[in-house]
């Protein structure tokens, strides 16, 4: 067998959508699974749709997920240039375009855009008019002569190059996930080639460039399916090897509907900017569309090259979950050196408190509690300042607490506090651990009024004793003494 070559061939259309993320991750673990190559590709022969720093945005998203590639615009294997415009330059595309014209699989077209639009039809899914309109071209300039042809040409009229599809029969073709499939060959539009501007369309250069990159593999999302014969038929006119193809599912959002780039969460960078970690989104769009043989869901990089096995890329549409997203990126925080958490927390933590506080010790108290980085600001708040809230917080029916025993519990323990030099966490603890068993007192029946006074929530990161380490003695008196007025006020 020889060696598996897949390629990642995105147009430098701006940020990388997710699926084009899926597309480029599931390309290079086939490749490496086997010990493969990985290529890069530009597509750039859209020059309308060419957007400026689109391309530092393609080399960024795939350097910073480790998706490196063996071969590309940066690094010449070979079998370069790898950029299709630059390919376009050198004539590749339509010297193999007019080879197909010599062997009749190909035709010269100079029909207007006004004929053209003459030719649009208004259809729908099943054929009945709904007003979704098409144009099937109707093979007119199959008919012109040689002689017709080559006036055309000295005459400098405008055409396109067509691949000459057949109206009879059916055309068959393998798909990985998605078996065999037959198309009718009378669905099959005579597609252009070479387009008026002299550049190749995406589909013609696509067939081009993988028989001579050398690509085996072709990974690309199920919306090319409908397509895949009229590429096929491209390989068997030259002869070529047609390459193994795995159409992905489509990713849908929680609604079933198609992932649109207007949704917000769209793009691998979107998704970073809401505070997601690159190897959570890795591994989250892995699964979007491909189950492991083994029952788990958490893989590095390297364990899904080790894992990656495509034949388990399903059919059905695969949703994009962004409540298993988020679980998924709070393992990897739970998991992650605690260095570098504090370096990518610390400016999440530095936009809510402005006093002086110990940063770290609220990193280390939010590191287990959060799924992206934005929930540190509704976790720590109140470090920065006591929200309002209303006595009723004080009852707890498990810790046996209400107002009543809350404000007699804070009245007893705020001497203690005031008389208590360390306020370290352990100290603070030992302290009311004392109290506790001199009073007779259960633990919560202590812990919760101090930690409401001190907190204002009913849920915060830390103990009681672990937030008045932080805040200080002089705010932890303070907080605890407007406790008191709050609740004698009632």
């Amino acid at each position: 067998m020889s060696k598996i070559r897949t390629r990642f061939a995105p147009s430098p259309t701006g940020r990388m959508h997710v699926g084009n993320l899926r597309t480029a991750l599931y390309a290079y673990l086939i490749a490496k699974h086997e010990d493969g190559d990985f290529l890069l590709r530009i597509e750039d022969t859209d020059q309308e749709r060419f957007m400026e720093g689109a391309l530092e945005i393609i080399y960024r998203t795939l350097e910073k997920t480790g998706l490196v590639h063996d071969e590309g615009p940066d690094k010449d294997g070979g079998v370069g240039p790898y950029v299709q415009s630059e390919r376009q330059a050198r004539g590749i595309y339509l010297e193999y375009a007019k080879q197909l014209v010599e062997k009749g699989e190909a035709y010269y077209c100079f029909c207007t855009k006004e004929r053209l639009e003459s030719l649009r039809t208004a259809v729908g899914e099943e054929g009945e008019e709904d007003g979704k309109e098409i144009i099937k071209y109707d093979k007119h300039c199959l008919k012109l002569s040689k002689e017709e042809i080559e006036a055309n040409l000295a005459a400098g009229l405008p055409y396109v190059i067509r691949q000459n599809n057949p109206s009879e029969g059916t055309t068959s073709f393998h798909d990985v996930i998605f078996g065999d499939i037959s198309v009718e060959n009378a669905e099959l539009d005579d597609m252009i080639l070479i387009k008026s501007d002299g550049y190749p369309t995406y589909n013609f250069a696509n067939v081009i460039d993988d028989h001579l990159m050398g690509i085996t593999h072709v990974v690309r999302g199920n919306e090319y399916l409908s397509s895949t014969p009229k590429y096929n038929r491209l390989y068997e006119a030259f002869g070529w090897e047609i390459p193994e193809y795995v159409h992905c599912p489509v990713i849908t959002n929680e609604e079933h509907k198609k992932l649109s780039k207007r949704c917000g969460h769209s793009s691998y960078e979107d998704l970073i900017e809401q505070g997601f970690l690159t190897e959570a989104v890795v591994n989250f769009v892995a699964l979007l569309g491909w189950s492991p043989s083994e029952d788990r869901e958490i893989f590095s990089l390297e364990e899904l090259i080790k894992a990656f096995d495509y034949q388990r890329i399903n059919k059905a549409p695969a949703v994009f979950d962004m409540v298993k997203l988020k679980w998924m990126n709070g393992e990897y925080m739970k998991a992650m050196d605690f260095g570098r958490f504090y370096g990518m927390a610390e400016p999440y933590i530095k936009a809510v408190i402005k006093k002086d506080m110990d940063i770290e010790k609220i990193a280390a108290l939010v590191k287990t509690r959060i799924e992206v980085f934005p929930d540190i600001r509704d976790l720590i708040d109140f470090f920065q300042e006591v929200p309002e809230y209303d006595v009723s917080m004080y009852t707890h029916k498990k810790m046996k607490t209400n107002p009543e025993t809350s404000l007699l519990v804070l009245e007893e323990i705020l001497p203690e506090l005031a008389a208590q030099e360390d306020y370290s966490n352990d100290a603070l603890y030992e302290l009311l651990v004392r109290f506790v068993k001199e009073k007779g007192y259960k633990n919560g029946y202590v812990m919760w009024p101090i930690r409401t006074a001190v907190s204002g929530k009913q849920m915060t990161p830390g103990g009681a004793t672990e937030i008045m380490e932080i805040i200080g003695k002089e705010e932890s008196i303070s907080r605890i003494e407007a406790a008191i007025a709050k609740l004698k006020s009632v």
